[in-house]
């Protein structure tokens, strides 16, 4: 039986309820690699009508969202974590090129942090990414792509701090 997005959220909101930690998120990201399998699930919510970004689902209880993107045009983010958040990126198509960095100088208000490009690798149809609470990343993609989102809370109702390249 496949996921529907009822079940899944369920068991996002039961896997970081029983341990909120890293194991957990952990755990929540191999689930998300399950849910990338169920192709019925990915075409209903990853597809030409799904916008760059949509929040499919925010808990109520614990406040984490569940969204979906498609990535129609080629673009460079700008290195940037999370806020105090967490986020699990799961790749439903197309490649993303992923970039971590290094923190040279830690981002404050109304000065933008440093960091130096540390790793890159590819995400691809089928995996997921745990960037935990400050981890500094850069998505790069050069044609379409779609994935599913785990954010620990809405990052458009945070505020966030900026980075820049040296």
């Amino acid at each position: 039986m496949g996921f529907t997005l009822e079940s899944f959220a369920a068991d996002c909101q039961w896997l970081l309820r029983a341990d909120p930690s890293r194991a957990g998120r952990e755990k929540v990201r191999a689930l998300v690699q399950e849910v990338l399998k169920d192709d019925e699930f990915v075409t209903k919510y990853i597809n030409d009508n799904t916008p760059d970004r949509q929040v499919i689902y925010e808990d109520s209880e614990l406040g984490f969202c569940i969204c979906a993107h498609v990535n129609r045009e080629a673009r460079e983010a700008n290195p940037h974590d999370h806020g105090s958040s967490w986020a699990i990126y799961g790749q439903a198509f197309g490649e993303t090129e992923m970039s971590d960095w290094e923190v040279l100088e830690p981002a404050v208000e109304g000065k933008p942090g440093k960091v130096r490009r540390a790793r890159v690798y590819a995400l691809k149809p089928g995996m997921a990414h745990l960037y935990n609470v400050g981890d500094v990343h850069s998505p790069k993609r050069i044609s379409k792509t779609g994935l599913i989102r785990i954010e620990v809370k809405n990052t458009q109702k945070m505020k966030r701090l900026a980075y820049k390249a040296v």
